[in-house]
């Protein structure tokens, strides 16, 4: 299994759509095996569902998402927990235990944030974007 964290310095990167990477586990037995860094470049919302789906990632632990997004990575195969905040390697061990601490706010609406806005800031799924 593999699984990627929307990531910047080492934190989950709140807005899925302007990640600057990913780190991607490899999980064995419920373990992390390893871990690897993936820049997203200037790849925009359905590139990142394809550069996850060819690095054939089963799994995104991300801050805020689209629907659009979501429904990209659902084509390609991959779940979507949204909502997750802190250090990317602690989400995803806390992901494999069961612990991982999600907001359920984390649904996107818009297709731009302003300058110094980020969806990790406020209630996207309320309308409010």
């Amino acid at each position: 299994m593999k699984i990627a964290v929307t990531t910047a310095n080492g934190e989950v990167f709140q807005h899925f759509g302007h990640t600057p990477g990913f780190t991607v586990f490899e999980v064995t037995n419920g373990h992390i095996t390893g871990e690897k860094e993936l820049l997203s470049g200037d790849s925009g919302h359905g590139a990142l569902a394809t550069l996850l789906a060819a690095e054939k990632v089963d799994l995104l632990i991300c801050g805020g998402i689209g629907g659009g997004a979501v429904n990209a990575l659902a084509a390609a195969g991959i779940e979507v927990v949204g909502g997750a905040q802190g250090n990317v390697r602690e989400a995803a061990e806390n992901f494999l235990a069961g612990t991982l601490i999600v907001r359920k706010d984390f649904h996107c609406n818009h297709h731009h944030h302003a300058e110094g806005h980020s969806c990790g800031e406020h209630k996207c799924g309320s309308g409010n974007c």
